[in-house]
């Protein structure tokens, strides 16, 4: 061998190496650009779901399959290498114009999913709100009506579900369930209910929470405005206090169920013997007879002083308010019996 042979290896090792490290530098170039590439998304952009079970490979799979993610290898490499592949979190995503693979890869770890909002109205009874979330196209689902056994195991050891819900707006995911909501709006009602229970005004007729509840509905049901409620809490705690009988219309309404048309007549408050006729019956009903609100709540554990025991409707969802039966009696026949076209007596959620 010549003197120089070595030298020659020694400069062709160098030049192999080179090579070398210019090639992984060049895959690595280009996959950082890959990797930075603003993926091939619809203007609208799309969603992605990812269901319980799904793998990254399988999700990065699919995104190739439907023209999303070019190299779908590279996405899983690299939640590989960061420890992130087992940590995708289900739901559904929105991908917009823009998303490159890193910030595909830090959408999915977040779990930030497309969000849902459901809103039970103050006042409905638990049927409507049972209809108005299995309408919601979304949600899974699973209830058989308000007499479930779920919804009963939920609320006990009441033995009705009635009213134990609280009428917010709730935000939700693909994948939560009608019980689901229910049970935050059951949780919620109680964490309001016990706020306001301890805040309650000194010598209230109420021996439990519960029948402060109670209260609350019948008040939602009879106010059409809502600077009014603390007013006519005031009424219907001070018939309680007196031994007065409450003598309201929706308790009745409740009562008939099915049974109601529409229109309350007088053979109803005279016939109807059930609890929920609070014409006939001392106290409070047995149950509440809708799902009051906070404000609702708050007016029957904090009523306005005063010494009216009467109201009548005036048509406009407002009331007049009388200490007097003789007063009550003209307001009767001011408001009753000539009554304008648009009357209501009760707020329209009935």
């Amino acid at each position: 061998m010549s003197p120089t042979a070595p030298s020659r290896a020694v400069r062709l090792l160098s030049v192999l190496g080179l090579l070398s490290v210019l090639a992984v530098a060049l895959v690595a170039a280009v996959a950082v650009q890959r990797w930075r590439t603003p993926l091939p998304l619809p203007e609208s952009g799309t969603v992605l779901l990812v269901q319980p079970g799904d793998s990254l490979r399988s999700v990065a799979n699919r995104l190739r399959d439907e023209g999303v993610l070019p190299h779908p290898e590279l996405l899983v490499a690299w939640a590989r290498y960061r420890g992130l592949d087992a940590r995708i979190r289900r739901g559904e995503y929105r991908l917009a114009p823009g998303l490159n693979t890193g910030s595909l890869l830090e959408l999915l770890v977040s779990g930030q999913v497309i969000q849902y909002q459901v809103t039970l109205p103050e006042g409905i009874v638990l049927g409507r709100a049972v209809d108005i979330l299995r309408a919601e196209p979304v949600l899974e689902n699973t209830l058989a009506g308000v007499g479930d056994p779920r919804l009963l195991q939920l609320v006990a050891p009441w033995e009705a579900a009635e009213g134990l819900f609280l009428p917010e707006s709730y935000r939700y995911e693909r994948g939560t369930s009608d019980l689901d909501i229910l049970r935050r709006a059951h949780r919620a009602m109680l964490e309001a209910l016990e706020a306001e229970w301890e805040r309650r005004a000194p010598d209230l007729p109420y021996a439990t929470p519960y029948e402060a509840l109670i209260m609350a509905s019948i008040i939602e049901r009879e106010t059409g405005v809502p600077e009014e409620r603390e007013e006519i809490a005031g009424v219907f705690v001070r018939r309680l206090t007196l031994g007065m009988r409450l003598q309201t219309d929706p308790t009745i309404i409740y009562g008939l169920g099915d049974a109601f048309d529409g229109n309350l007549r007088r053979q109803h408050l005279r016939d109807v013997d059930n609890l929920y006729n609070t014409y006939r019956h001392d106290g409070l009903p047995p149950t509440p007879i809708a799902l009051p609100g906070r404000a609702a709540i708050h007016a029957a554990l904090q009523p306005a002083a005063g010494d009216a025991l009467y109201f009548v409707a005036r048509g406009d969802g407002t009331h007049e308010f009388n200490a007097t039966l003789e007063g009550h009696e003209r307001a009767v026949r001011k408001y009753q019996l000539k009554r304008r076209d648009d009357y209501r007596s009760t707020p329209e959620t009935q």
